[in-house]
């Protein structure tokens, strides 16, 4: 019986097979093409950047990263394996490590300080070193750690901060807190010792380490409010009412400090975004729901901008300054997603990514602007099952399990709250609705929420200096070569009046750039 199943599937998967791709000499131009395109790689791209962006993609692993380029594919009616991402144009890629300092599977507070401060920490902790432990307000004095937010900052350029999760959250909050609790979103979520010994919440911390952040867009309104306010959105429901025990308005206080002669306005939805004048806007600040954006597939084209729309208005802030800028945008619900074992939220979240990257390149040039595609962990999410070409990536694999003979969707999960027994035993995934947009796919571990998974993550990047992310990397690598690419931060020797690396003068600075091109010559 397994014999004829199996042959059956071999059939099935000849069938779709594109009748173009029976050709050998297909695939064999194919590869040439590409070869090409690799040559031409041996002319390095050493100019300053100008502008650096970096696209975290919180939770996407590379089997997200591949399932969501079949899933882009069956979007616009292709089989979907061949698809191209725009991260997968990217000329160069590397896997980055992201154990934290005291967590061999990570957690997105200790990796955003990696990749945004350039330094290991704890799991939990934003913006400090590993000499802080979690919740632990008194350790932090005297280990907080800078980003490279703030060393763009200082060197005159413009920043901004795009996410779909909260403003505060970790990722977010990395870029301009020192905190050592992730969770210490207001003031209400600290306990008292914390309070009395000094420590501020981490909204708190977004308006008064780094004041003039000229992009702030994503969730997180009820932080920013007295507690028991009402929100302008949701006005009746008391889960989404303020939570500020200081009685402070937040959004006030950014409005009143702010520079008369300049321009500074704060919007909650997508009609007071889309009024907005970009030519004269300075300082933007965007909080489009109380907590986390909506997921893609849920979100009010009406009232919820995408992340796609955000970047699109962030990059026209930004670039008017001719200093350059530097732009953190995080796909945050891809993580969430998948905690909630919601494969179709986590693909669709991605899928929406990319569409950002792609919208951020034709905005953009790969002459003066480096951009960093990553993620900051992955997750316990698979899809397998001898799968023919083309299947939908959210369907059944064309076999059944050994041992209960009953079917099994392509996606599964690790552990999660997909663990499902029915009269004692398996659901059975067939008479279930699994391509709903909230089914949560079965895991072999029963936990009310989906874990985080401890491989390297991809880095895909384009632009100025992009070859130095060329292998195997500490995930706090990836700022430093941000930051040397720039010109900002610690990074400095090689730089000349903002000209390129290969147009240095002065003997000191011509002979570090040349010995640092013949070096890569011989790496590369």
């Amino acid at each position: 019986m397994k014999a004829l199943l199996f042959a059956l599937l071999l059939q099935a998967s000849f069938a779709l097979v594109p009748e173009k791709e029976k050709n050998p000499q297909y695939w064999r131009h194919q590869a040439q093409e590409t070869l090409k395109k690799a040559l031409r790689l041996q002319e390095l791209n050493t100019n300053v950047a100008k502008n650096v962006i970096l696209f975290l993609g919180d939770g996407m692993g590379v089997p997200t990263v591949t399932a969501a380029r079949i899933l882009k594919g069956q979007l616009q009616n292709h089989n979907g394996e061949e698809t191209v991402l725009e991260m997968d144009r990217f000329p160069y890629v590397a896997l980055s490590k992201t154990y934290n300092t005291n967590a061999q599977v990570p957690d997105s507070a200790g990796t955003a300080t990696a990749y945004l401060c350039g330094v290991k920490a704890n799991e939990g902790t934003v913006g400090v070193s590993a000499a802080v432990t979690r919740s632990q307000c008194n350790t932090t004095a005297g280990n907080e750690v800078t980003s490279i937010l703030k060393w763009a900052k200082a060197a005159g350029k413009s920043v901004g901060i795009v996410t779909t999760t909260r403003v505060n959250h970790a990722t977010p909050s990395a870029a301009y807190a020192h905190s050592a609790d992730r969770d210490w979103y207001s003031d209400n979520e600290m306990p008292p010792e914390a309070l009395q010994q000094g420590c501020k919440d981490i909204a708190h911390q977004l308006f008064e380490n780094i004041p003039d952040i000229e992009v702030i867009m994503g969730g997180g309104r009820k932080y920013m409010f007295p507690k028991n306010a009402s929100d302008v959105e949701y006005p009746h429901e008391d889960k989404y009412r303020g939570t500020r025990l200081d009685g402070r308005n937040l959004i006030e206080e950014w409005k009143k400090k702010k520079p008369s002669e300049k321009n500074a306005h704060y919007v909650w939805n997508q009609t007071e975004l889309r009024k907005l004048d970009l030519d004269k806007v300075d300082y933007l600040l965007g909080l489009f729901e109380p907590v986390d954006l909506m997921y893609e597939l849920n979100r009010n084209n009406e009232t919820d901008p995408s992340l796609t729309e955000m970047v699109a208005v962030a990059l026209k802030v930004l670039q008017r300054n001719p200093l350059g800028f530097f732009l953190l945008v995080e796909g945050g619900r891809i993580d969430h997603g998948h905690h909630e074992g919601k494969a179709k939220q986590a693909l669709h979240e991605a899928v929406e990514m990319d569409r950002a990257i792609g919208l951020a390149d034709q905005m953009t040039s790969a002459q003066d602007t480096l951009t960093v595609v990553t993620a900051d962990h992955s997750h316990v999410f698979t899809f397998g099952g001898y799968t023919p070409r083309g299947n939908t990536i959210f369907g059944l694999a064309p076999m059944q399990s050994d041992m209960d003979k009953k079917p099994f969707t392509s996606i599964l999960y690790g552990n999660g709250p997909g663990y499902r027994v029915v009269a004692g035993e398996r659901e059975n995934v067939s008479t279930v609705n699994f391509t709903d947009a909230n089914y949560q796919a079965q895991s072999a571990v029963p936990l009310r929420m989906e874990t985080h998974g401890g491989e390297d993550v991809a880095v895909f990047a384009k632009g100025p200096m992009a070859h130095l992310l060329h292998g195997v990397h500490e995930q706090n690598y990836i700022p430093h070569v941000m930051a040397y690419a720039a010109c900002i931060g610690e990074n400095m020797d090689h730089c000349h009046s903002g000209v390129a690396l290969n147009g240095l003068s002065g003997p000191l600075p011509m002979a570090s750039a040349f010995f640092s091109l013949i070096m890569l010559r011989l790496l590369f």
